[in-house]
């Protein structure tokens, strides 16, 4: 039987690509069935001629369908691939040139603080429509997200639809073990490790080199001013709490009070304030030079990426087993974090799909850094589901970075502010409501 590969938000352009060759590369898949939708209609052409693109360098003899319909284009899915983008570069700006005026500053903004808050406000309403449209016509369907931000919107499907089969994916593992491989000068095939927390908060629970603890290695990597260098704000919190954490120093340092309250914090560990502007803008760059070489019929590198996208595929097709790092509920799976809260675990997936793994109880000080943000992605997930705008101010308050920076009044008024920019982006109930004529 065809095995059949929803992607939403397929105008990623440079991100399907990596994806389409991850999964048009492996046997058991070819003419499979590779349907595509985005609601921009030039950004859909362009990934289709991607995908036919792909298909034929791998000779995988796929079938491309494209879609300006969404429910048409899930329909009979057996793997749905989410990666949109609510509101664009526009509304990226919006999270970033608020809090600013108020004195917050902001790296990467897309997963937890109030950039995470608000990207998981405009784009939970968005989950609920796509899995009611999987509900009804690709039941059976996994639903695979990339879309951050990847705790909040995980936890907001398997709130909102229990019975859905769901798992949200990230890099963060991946990258990072290459990253340690680097700094302690082995090839990564001679890594080992273990990982557990939440997503972009995983940390190295186990790290070895050829089966021995490679941490006294790290450590004495880490005073190595160059390689210090190279990372500083993930090599701080390693000589403080002791563990190595999955997520690159830009992006930690606003998950964290300590590196963006003050100009000198920012200076001493390189704190590159507003980066996601400059990668939003850099995409927009790229996806315009992608259509134009597709255009003019050039070609492109194909290498296998380090997502796990086409490994679960894989897994489940073929029932090969794979082991992956993925976002799941938590059934007391880390059992020193809240129950149903979302956590980021090794999984086993093959034919019965995917099983996650007990991880026990994380070290203290680790439970204690993820905990706060547990909360503050719990009351996202519950003002989006509601309607509930106080939850939003809670939230807000309750974050670590900008409760550390602005006064309980600022925060709401800020809140308030990016409520009113983002408007019919709000889920209902959370919007202002419109004045009387």
């Amino acid at each position: 039987m065809t095995t059949k590969i929803a992607m939403i938000g397929a105008g990623s352009v440079v991100f399907v690509k990596n994806l389409l060759t991850d999964i048009l590369s492996l046997p058991a898949l070819k003419g499979c069935e590779i349907a595509l939708h985005d609601i921009d209609p030039e950004r859909l052409e362009t990934a289709g001629m991607m995908a036919r693109w792909t298909s034929g360098q791998f000779d995988a003899g796929a079938t491309v369908t494209e879609h300006p319909d969404r429910r048409r284009c899930v329909e009979g899915a057996d793997f749905v691939i989410n990666m949109v983008q609510i509101g664009m570069h526009e509304a990226t700006l919006l999270d970033f040139e608020i809090p600013t005026r108020y004195g917050l500053k902001q790296t990467i903004a897309d997963t937890v603080g109030i950039g995470g808050i608000f990207r998981g406000l405009r784009t939970i309403p968005f989950m609920v429509d796509l899995v009611r449209d999987m509900r009804a016509v690709c039941p059976d369907a996994v639903l695979l997200n990339y879309t951050n931000p990847m705790s909040i919107l995980t936890w907001a499907v398997y709130r909102a639809f229990p019975e859905q089969k769901v798992v949200g994916l990230c890099h963060n593992v991946q990258h990072t073990a290459r990253d340690l491989a680097t700094y302690l000068g082995v090839e990564r095939s001679r890594l080992s490790y273990d990982c557990a927390g939440i997503n972009h908060m995983t940390w190295f629970l186990k790290l070895e080199i050829d089966g021995k603890d490679a941490y006294p290695q790290l450590r004495r990597a880490a005073n190595n001013p160059e390689i210090f260098a190279k990372d500083k704000v993930r090599f701080e919190l390693m000589r403080h709490l002791g563990w190595f954490v999955s997520e690159s120093s830009e992006h930690t340092a606003e998950y964290t009070p300590y590196f963006l309250r003050r100009d000198d914090q920012i200076a001493e560990f390189d704190v590159p304030v507003d980066d996601y502007i400059r990668r939003s803008e850099r995409n927009l760059r790229r996806y315009a030079d992608t259509r134009a070489r597709l255009l003019a019929g050039e070609s492109f590198p194909l290498e296998r990426s380090d997502e796990y996208g086409a490994s679960i595929i894989q897994g489940i097709v073929t029932g090969e087993p794979q082991l992956i790092y993925g976002n799941v509920r938590n059934t007391k799976l880390i059992e020193n974090l809240p129950e149903d809260c979302c956590v980021e675990v090794p999984l086993i997936v093959d034919r019965n799909g995917l099983r996650a793994c007990h991880v026990g109880t994380l070290p203290p000080e680790l439970a204690a850094h993820c905990a706060p943000h547990v909360f503050v992605q719990d009351l996202t997930v519950r003002a989006a589901l509601e309607g509930d705008r106080d939850a939003v101010y809670r939230a807000a308050v309750l974050d670590r970075h900008a409760g550390s920076v602005l006064s309980l009044r600022e925060i709401r008024s800020m809140v308030d502010d990016l409520i009113d920019a983002h408007g019919d982006a709000m889920p209902v109930g959370i919007r202002r409501p419109a004045l009387a004529a």
